[in-house]
């Protein structure tokens, strides 16, 4: 038996030693036998020693930063113990040995530690890790105990997979994957739903797969959470980002509800029926119940007999009229007719059964009351022809008044104009539709502003400071609908023949003037300004949707001012949204602030709120700026009382503001829960105008909101940078769920183009949309050909919210073919004028907008009044604001003015009188000359 030498001998040496036999006795001089004795062959021996046994053998440990690692074994029988590391034995001095006594078997027990440091375990080369192992002696031998490994313990920082948040519906089976980071010892993994620990054996919807990802095999509502993956072994713990698991419910339909009564009291009308998205109602985002919420059908309604069963028509002496004592026509002028197809024609023949009879007791009465009835309306009617043929002789002296009682009867179309008479002596200018001409009140107040034209006479006017305080009976103002041009026609003795002078500012004195005047800047294409007296008008800032209207009245008779409508630019002002909220109109002044307003003006704001669900999904908020720049509310939509200052009537893409203070205002909305808002964007795709004379390529994605100033704002930027519209704007719905807006491209032609983009994709951050701060938001994807005479470009680019909807844009064009120029805007939104003046600017005539008030100004028993009309035409939201009105009527035509502006038609509104049964009001429309 060989080994290392050891200082006073090796522990083989030792051994051997020890159980080196005795092989003679040494020799009793006292004993009694003699030499002559014969000894016996052999001696009785002590019974032999076994193999040492491990009692407990060093095992596998691993060394925590710089802590050293204890080894330990034990053995018995055991004479000698000795550690061999990496196959050297370890030196004598560094065990540390304790030798006992077994009780029982009286055998040697031997016990036998060493230490090992971080640096001996470091300082092996090789490929096998570092070991030791112990020996063990006896007299019968030696025996050797298992290896043990010493490694050096760590866990990485980083994991090689981390588990990602998702929505998910509810009961579908949901994986979420981890993998923890490298470590030594391997690290157990442990989940955490909102930091409690899951336990597979308390909750048997959850399973941890042998790989440590969790299934949860039934997405429960309670199963919505945030979900961490913890992984652990002697060195550290290390925890993954946290994943938000969102189990969202679709909504689902309820039962309809029973058909409503017919809304017709006589003739047509309609019914409908109901349901709700309540079974069940959506949660966490799910989606809304597809379908409509209403159904409607037709049903009709006997009616009884009487007036409100016929409508009139009426025709006058006009082709050609009666002239040096010509006849008048024959006929009569008015022709009436059932307007219910039938409907009253069982009560009609009743009545004439009851007529056909003799005079039942009680009957007479009635009758001589129907004749006097027939008597008063014949003298009506004749009156009604004298004021007809008085007026023809009035606009046969006083020149050219517009014809509209043809706008009735051809669908209200107050545009046609009746050319110039020949017989005017003084036509005011020879290719100027007809004017309005109106005589002004008592004029006060300074002229300045006058311009000459290029034939003006050469001396120029004197013009003074000094107020006109005395009535101007022959100061007129004219008004151009297509040219929007106002113009003062003064006495002969103050302008020379032909000279038309232009008013640009007409104002009061003093610091009234200086009180009404604004110092906001003006920005071509937005903003608009024109002066405005009693008659009104209207401000419109072309291809914005952005208008102003000013009623006839509003403004009190003999002033002027010159009135202003300013989109203000997203860098150039505070916006209104704070918290949670957001912009969802562009900001707009209009002035002078502080005017006296006779009755409330109609603000028109585009928005991009998505209202098109049954339930409330916004809570929207109209604001104002003061004059410190602050922004306070001025009411909500759907909370307003009798102090609210406002009426907003909401439509689909734009509001409508009555108001009586003018200033700046804005419309902001957050999401009224639990249901997630969504706002209208449009995304719009330019490229560089053609031809491309470098390698280089890009394409440029818009994210804007779905309002046409917004677009407008996009083109007028890219005109300047010298880029093209693709292709139309796409609607893109975006969620108020906190997730970013991804875009990334597609399908492009290796062979011919490469992309410069490293990453997949790129991510507009959600805030950035939601807040409407960072304007006008967009994505470069850049490109390079392989060679100039690569022309052709085919690619996909994708658009969408995370968790949420999207849009393609596929793309195939010729990158050196001059495209002609592409705008979404309306084709005839810049023939618009930007303002319009008096009359011209109003849909509906002043005669008959009096008649209208002075039939349902009054309370009806009935309700067939003002609030019969608002129900009519959608403006019943909030009755009490209009009842604290002087004239309810008067503020819902006001109201129904700017909300068909687009149209130019009376249809909604005749179509509103008939359904309440006001055929008078109709037959007055009809026949009135000023209609």
């Amino acid at each position: 038996m060989t080994g290392p030498s050891w200082m006073g001998g090796g522990p083989e040496a030792a051994v051997a030693l020890s159980a080196c036999p005795v092989a003679t006795a040494p020799r009793d001089e006292s004993s009694d036998y003699t030499e002559t004795e014969v000894l016996p062959d052999s001696f009785p021996s002590a019974p032999a020693e076994p193999l040492p046994e491990f009692l407990l053998e060093p095992e596998d440990t691993f060394i925590v930063k710089n802590r050293p690692v204890q080894l330990r074994c034990r053995a018995s029988p055991a004479t000698q113990i000795y550690f061999k590391c990496n196959g050297e034995w370890v030196n004598q001095n560094d065990h540390v040995t304790r030798e006992s006594l077994d009780q029982i078997t009286g055998l040697v027990v031997r016990e036998v530690d060493i230490s090992v440091s971080r640096t001996q375990v470091e300082e092996l080369f090789g490929l096998e890790d570092y070991w030791c192992q112990c020996v063990a002696w006896s007299s019968a031998g030696t025996t050797k105990s298992n290896r043990a490994y010493v490694r050096i313990a760590y866990l990485r920082k980083n994991f090689e997979q981390e588990p990602l948040g998702r929505e998910v519906r509810l009961e579908q089976e949901v994986l979420l994957q981890c993998r923890p980071p490298e470590g030594m010892p391997t690290a157990e993994v442990d989940w955490l739903k909102n930091e409690d620990i899951i336990d597979p054996s308390q909750d048997s919807n959850f399973l941890i797969t042998i790989d440590h990802d969790l299934i949860i095999k039934q997405a429960r509502l309670s199963d919505t959470a945030n979900y961490t993956c913890v992984a652990r072994n002697v060195v550290a713990k290390r925890r993954s980002s946290t994943a938000t698991l969102i189990v969202y419910v679709s909504g689902g339909w309820s039962s309809w509800t029973e058909w409503s009564e017919c809304n017709a009291r006589c003739g047509r009308g309609w019914q409908r029926r109901t349901r709700s998205c309540t079974n069940p109602a959506p949660l966490n985002g799910g989606a809304f119940c597809e379908g409509p919420p209403f159904q409607r059908v037709t049903c009709t309604t006997l009616c009884p007999g009487g007036t409100e069963c016929t409508h009139w028509r009426s025709r006058e002496c006009q082709a050609p009229p009666p002239r040096n004592g010509g006849k008048h026509c024959s006929g009569s002028m008015m022709e009436s007719k059932n307007c219910t197809e039938g409907l009253c024609a069982r009560n009609k023949k009743i009545s004439i059964e009851h007529a056909s009879h003799p005079l039942a007791p009680g009957m007479g009465v009635a009758v001589y009351a129907g004749l006097v009835g027939a008597l008063l309306l014949c003298v009506i009617l004749v009156l009604c022809v004298g004021v007809l043929a008085y007026r023809r002789r009035c606009r046969h002296l006083h020149g050219d008044i517009t014809d509209s009682s043809s706008a009735l009867t051809a669908a209200f179309h107050p545009g046609n104009y009746k050319p110039p008479r020949q017989d005017n002596p003084h036509p005011l200018h020879p290719s100027a539709p007809p004017d309005l001409t109106a005589t002004a009140g008592a004029f006060r107040g300074p002229l300045f502003s006058l311009q000459q034209g290029v034939n003006d006479s050469p001396h120029k006017i004197p013009m003074t400071t000094s107020p006109l305080l005395d009535p101007l009976p022959s100061l007129k103002i004219k008004v151009y609908n297509s040219s929007t041009l106002s113009s003062l026609e003064l006495p002969a003795d103050i302008c020379s023949d032909g000279e038309i002078l232009s008013l640009k500012s007409v104002g009061t004195v003093g610091r009234e003037r200086d009180y009404h005047s604004h110092t906001l800047s003006r920005e071509p294409g937005l903003s608009t300004s024109a002066t405005l007296g009693n008659l009104g008008g209207r401000l419109t800032i072309p291809n914005t949707g952005v208008s102003l209207l000013v009623p006839p009245g509003t403004i009190p008779q003999g002033k002027f001012y010159e009135m202003y409508l300013i989109i203000n630019k997203w860098d150039k002002t505070t916006l209104p949204s704070e918290g949670s909220q957001t912009v969802l109109s562009p900001v707009v002044s209009c002035g002078p602030s502080g005017m006296l307003l006779n009755r409330p003006v109609v603000l028109t704001l585009p928005h991009c709120a998505q209202l098109d669900t049954p339930t409330p999904d916004w809570t929207l908020t109209l604001k104002t700026q003061t004059h410190q720049g602050a922004w306070e509310e001025v009411l909500t939509v759907g909370e307003e009382t009798l102090s609210s200052p406002c009426y907003l009537q909401l439509e689909e893409e734009c509001c409508h503001v009555l108001m009586e203070q003018l200033g700046t205002y804005g419309l902001v909305g957050q999401s009224c829960p639990p249901q997630p808002a969504c706002k209208r964007l449009q995304l719009a795709l330019f490229a560089p105008r053609a031809p491309c004379l470098s390698l280089d390529y890009s394409l440029r994605i818009y994210c804007i909101h779905d309002t046409p100033h917004a677009l407008k704002e996009v083109l007028d930027l890219e005109r300047s940078l010298g880029g093209v519209l693709l292709e139309d704007p796409k609607p893109l719905f975006f969620k108020d769920s906190y997730h970013n807006l991804r875009l990334s491209i597609h399908d492009i032609p290796h062979t011919h183009w490469r992309s410069k983009l490293l990453a997949k994709y790129q991510e507009i951050p959600f805030y950035h949309i939601w807040s409407g701060s960072q304007r006008p938001l967009h994505c470069t994807f850049s490109m390079e050909r392989g060679s100039l005479a690569v022309s052709q470009l085919t690619c996909k680019i994708c658009v969408r919210q995370v968790e949420g909807e999207g849009q393609i844009f596929q793309l195939h064009t010729d990158i050196q073919e001059t495209l002609p120029p592409h705008s979404p805007l309306p084709s005839g939104g810049t023939c618009l004028p930007s303002s319009q003046v008096g009359p011209y600017a109003f849909r509906l005539p002043d005669s008959i907008r009096q008649k209208i008030c002075a039939s349902l100004d009054a309370p009806s028993a009935r309700g067939c009044d003002w609030r019969l009309l608002a129900r009519s035409l959608g403006f019943d939201r909030y009755l009490n604001y209009f009842a604290t009105k002087p004239s309810p009527t008067g503020v819902l035509l006001d109201l129904w003015e700017a909300c068909h502006q687009a149209d130019a038609d009376l249809v909604s509104l005749a179509t509103a009188l008939e359904e309440m049964g006001k055929s008078e009001v109709l037959v007055v429309m009809t026949t009135d000359g000023d209609c």
